[in-house]
């Protein structure tokens, strides 16, 4: 007899089809084979086993007791084999799981709050980690298991990973809604005369990319406070005479600020979730996915 270890697969399922046909013709046809090539693995199945499994009758073939005792445990198995190879059902609403999201303050703003509503309302026991995004280790973070997403510009994306653009972001100029620019026209002159907030990851540069757009044509700013985060932005533009050039899904619906565009062309970015291989094809990270980027359709300035 054959052990499991060198068992060909296919000749079992060759066995199921002969048991429930008994006819070796129509078996054969059953799995596409000729009738040649189905006596051949009968041959192989009688040695695997053996055991004749199957005598000539008048029409077609008769299991012996050993072939008849094998059909039930053989259904089972190979119902358990193709389980195995089916992907998991994926139940939202009675899903356990925690997802880990790495992002920056401005995409927890403007990306993870739309996320979690739109998560506690067809997947409440579904927990969310968020964490500090670090270009420089979002690969390895992701092949590691450390995080499951990464909301990256597509700049900033490792060339290997997966990615699905969310939204394109443009800049506008915030400034308190009583500030004297928030009036009349803003021009390029009144906007570069005006004193300007500038986030910078770094927290040591007064430079970014309103800076490098006014040097393409010749002009300066002048920026005179530089942080860390864009979360505590909008409480310095209300409190004092700073203006800045921030992200649209930023500013948009806080209260208290006037949003105005900035009087010259500034390069906006896209929004990208990256995902690494090792989750690709996992059904509960595939559905986290899709509510992600719903969320960010829904959620559109």
């Amino acid at each position: 007899m054959t052990s499991l270890r060198n068992m060909d697969l296919n000749l079992l399922h060759a066995l199921d089809a002969l048991l429930d046909e008994r006819n070796v013709t129509r078996a054969a046809a059953r799995l596409a084979l000729t009738q040649p090539a189905m006596s051949g693995i009968l041959q192989r199945l009688r040695d695997s086993f053996g055991d004749p499994l199957f005598v000539r009758a008048q029409r077609g073939v008769v299991p012996t007791a050993r072939a008849l005792a094998l059909a039930a445990p053989l259904k089972q198995v190979l119902a358990d084999i193709d389980a195995l190879l089916q992907p998991p059902a994926f139940d939202p609403a009675q899903a356990t799981l925690t997802v880990s999201v790495a992002a920056t303050d401005y995409a927890l703003r403007a990306i993870a709050l739309p996320f979690l509503a739109a998560l506690r309302a067809s997947a409440p026991q579904v927990r969310v980690a968020l964490a500090p995004v670090d270009a420089a280790q979002v690969q390895s973070q992701l092949e590691r298991g450390d995080i499951d997403l990464a909301l990256v510009t597509t700049h900033s994306t490792p060339p290997d990973l997966h990615a699905r653009p969310l939204f394109d972001e443009r800049y506008v100029c915030v400034m308190r809604e009583d500030h004297p620019a928030a009036q009349g026209e803003l021009t390029l002159d009144r906007f570069c005369a005006l004193e300007h907030a500038l986030v910078s990851y770094a927290g040591d540069r007064f430079e970014g990319i309103t800076d490098e757009a006014l040097a393409r044509i010749g002009r300066r700013r002048r920026v005179a406070l530089s942080v860390a985060s864009f979360l505590i932005l909008p409480e310095i533009l209300r409190a004092s005479d700073l203006v800045a050039v921030a992200p649209s899904r930023l500013a948009a619906g806080i209260g208290g600020l006037a949003l105005r565009e900035p009087p010259l062309a500034i390069e906006g970015f896209t929004k990208v979730m990256a995902w690494h291989e090792r989750t690709h094809h996992d059904p509960a990270q595939r559905w986290l996915r899709d509510v992600l980027y719903r969320a960010c359709a829904d959620s559109s300035v």
